[in-house]
């Protein structure tokens, strides 16, 4: 039987350990490399074979996850990409959707979810749990694709938090990044990025940057709007 081999990225020393080996005591799987940050594609040239399948902890603490998964899509483009997090929210969910990733699995699942997850991908499936949203997978594509009209810059109304957001999205902050910057909670900042991406009508953090290059800063470096 041949073996699904995987690629875990995870940040916590002891669950990635644990994580990998769990799966390698399956008998279906190959966990040929763990990484702990965006040296996983410097661990891949090392073992010479690409992976089936990349687990991709979704709140990485020195690198953006999804930056980190476009560049892994790139470099790796047969692979399929699972996140996986603790407690994803509805913007998580749509930013990982509209990035082509095709799984997510939550932290303290059932390690039958996790397998059963991780063949169902393997073999061509988009598979999402259930419990993160009442809607199904294909009509959260739906939504991230087809969503998003014209904006005028004159008409959105940011708070001064929200303004500071923004232009940290801009400059490439990840979630936790701007918390620190910004000295509040992640969830806070996850807040404020889901009230921005309403009053922009964008899907992903990603547009919000680019809305931010078309539309340019101030003399200052921030955003003007």
């Amino acid at each position: 039987m041949t073996k699904i081999k995987i690629l875990l990225i995870e940040d916590n020393h002891l669950l990635r350990e644990g994580i990998a080996a769990m799966l390698n005591g399956q008998g279906e799987f190959n966990v040929i490399s763990t990484s702990e940050d965006g040296d996983s594609l410097m661990h891949m040239k090392k073992v010479g074979t690409p992976p089936d399948v990349v687990l991709l902890d979704l709140g990485l603490e020195k690198i953006y996850s999804l930056e980190l998964m476009s560049l892994l899509q790139k470099e790796l483009p047969p692979t399929k990409i699972i996140a996986m997090d603790i407690l994803p929210d509805y913007v998580d969910i749509i930013e990982f959707v509209k990035a082509g990733g095709d799984g997510f699995i939550i932290k303290n699942s059932p390690f039958s979810v996790w397998v059963d997850t991780i063949k169902r991908v393997a073999d061509g499936e988009k598979v999402l749990p259930s419990v993160m949203t009442n809607t199904l997978f294909s009509q959260i594509v739906e939504h991230a694709i087809t969503t998003g009209r014209e904006i005028k810059p004159e008409s959105i109304q940011f708070t001064n938090r929200e303004r500071e957001v923004v232009n940290l999205i801009a400059k490439g902050l990840g979630n936790k990044e701007i918390a620190g910057h910004l000295h509040i909670a992640t969830f806070t900042v996850k807040s404020h990025v889901h009230n921005i991406l309403e009053k922009l009508e964008l899907n992903t953090r990603l547009q919000i940057a680019a809305f931010v290059r078309e539309e340019g800063l101030d003399k200052s470096g921030t955003f003007a709007v």
